[in-house]
């Protein structure tokens, strides 16, 4: 018998049961925290300096806004959250652009192709037209005065997904007008 102390792996492998069941169980997926988590140390270990800042960004709202709330967020809220740092982003590399800065400009970009593999997939405008469209013949709403109660009919009806808010907006603005 060793007298070598036991590493994490070995501690692991003694407390996993040796039951066959436990192999074929599947797992819950893993939640946003912990993705983002994982991939900061994979990032380290790669020593992939964008993702491990984009990550570490990302942690970091996410930590400022439980402070603020007290609580702990769930993966709704973290998206909301990095829905707010693309559009942060996407301000950004238009100022960019405007003064000339492409190298900024396309650091920014990158950050925005790192924060969105940790969005749910985005609907196409298809899909968002005919959300658009079937709230509309709900609400029946008829012109621009309706146009609050659509948007926020639609914007429920799309809560948890990746959506940008301003087109929504515009494609309500142009089915109303």
């Amino acid at each position: 018998m060793s007298l070598l102390p036991l590493t994490g792996r070995d501690r692991q492998s003694m407390l996993r049961p040796k039951n066959s069941l436990s192999t074929t169980h599947t797992e819950a997926p893993m939640s946003l925290r912990d993705r983002l988590s994982e991939d900061l140390k994979l990032a380290m270990k790669s020593r992939d300096q964008l993702r491990m800042d984009v990550i570490r960004m990302i942690k970091a709202a996410i930590l400022n806004k439980e402070v603020e709330l007290r609580k702990d967020l769930d993966d709704a809220e973290m998206s909301r959250i990095m829905t707010t740092l693309i559009k942060q982003r996407r301000e950004s590399v238009e100022q960019f652009e405007k003064a000339q800065r492409m190298e900024l400009a396309e650091k920014e970009r990158k950050e925005i192709t790192i924060i969105e593999t940790y969005l749910p997939k985005a609907l196409s405008p298809e899909e968002l037209a005919q959300i658009v469209a079937s709230v509309l013949t709900e609400t029946n709403a008829r012109s621009l005065k309706d146009m609050g109660a659509v948007m926020k009919a639609v914007m429920a009806r799309l809560a948890g997904q990746t959506v940008d808010g301003k087109q929504v907006s515009d494609l309500v603005r142009a089915k109303l007008t």
